[in-house]
């Protein structure tokens, strides 16, 4: 099993005919994902390595059956992409680009809510579900199939994490790097249940980071509803408050959001919390015993 991709996730690549775009088309190709359309508009009718082009979504969805999207859109653009997606009736979006300006994305998060589409991002590095789909930016050799769920606001942790996981020989369910952004699609709380629900996740690890308030709400859903076991860790724990470190979300104000105050919502109610990256792995391998 796994969560929101798999081998049958039909993949629409928005902006296939930019550098970013055919370039993770082609890797996730090679990866084994059904990648069966790209949309460009005003290069509709061409080809990307093999993928036919479409101008609209519209057309590539009624076309080719597409349920899945990716975007490599500039940020100026990347809104109305998500939008058109969603319009056109696909399941899950992942949005790449960094940069979106706030003011459009609380218009995007209204109009996904009220809606069944699933959008991940932006500012992320997508999901992988190994051995059967990539939808993104994520490096597929470090990932194994197994049971450890990953659900991360870092990209860069993440594949730290996951190729520890893999070199322990413990894999992945999936894995899924949810984005930094002062609002995204999904949460914490959202991969968690997905994860509870999912029967090959025997474990979670969870990665967060300072800024917002999303960990310590995750460490309430963890004691009201998730039964397996989490590992966490929180990034950012020596940052100045007031200094946005790497993420748009990941800045301490008003003393809020530190990562003292993460850790001790985790440990509050009986997750594990690693005191650096690598520590993950460890705790899980011997959760696994």
């Amino acid at each position: 099993m796994s969560i929101l991709v798999d081998k049958h996730t039909r993949l629409l690549v928005q902006g296939i005919t930019g550098r970013e775009g055919e370039f993770h088309t082609r890797q996730m190709l090679e990866y084994g994902t059904q990648v069966v359309a790209g949309v460009t508009p005003g290069k509709g009718g061409g080809w990307v390595a093999g993928v036919p082009v479409f101008d609209t979504v519209g057309e590539a969805v009624q076309a080719t059956g597409a349920n899945a999207a990716v975007i490599f859109v500039p940020a100026r653009a990347a809104s109305d992409a998500i939008l058109e997606e969603a319009d056109a009736g696909i399941g899950v979006i992942v949005c790449i680009t960094e940069g979106i300006p706030v003011q459009d994305m609380i218009k995007v998060r209204a109009h996904i809510d009220c809606g069944t589409t699933r959008l991940i991002g932006p500012n992320c590095p997508g999901i992988i579900s190994p051995g059967q789909a990539k939808v993104g930016i994520m490096p597929g050799h470090i990932h194994r199939p197994g049971p450890i769920g990953v659900v991360s606001r870092s990209g860069t942790l993440t594949y730290e994490v996951v190729h520890a996981l893999s070199e322990r020989g413990l894999g992945q369910s999936s894995a899924i790097g949810i984005g930094g952004d002062p609002i995204v699609g999904t949460n914490f709380i959202d991969v968690l249940t997905l994860f509870e629900e999912d029967p090959q996740t025997e474990q979670v690890v969870l990665i967060g980071e300072i800024g917002g308030s999303d960990e310590q709400r995750a460490a309430q859903f963890i004691a009201r509803q998730v039964t397996k076991p989490v590992t966490a860790f929180i990034a950012g724990q020596t940052a100045p408050p007031g200094k946005r470190m790497g993420h748009a979300g990941a800045i301490i104000e008003g003393g809020e959001g530190t990562a003292a105050e993460k850790i001790a919502a985790f440990e509050a109610v009986g997750v594990r919390v690693a005191r650096h990256p690598l520590e993950i792995a460890d705790i899980v391998a011997r959760l696994a015993q």
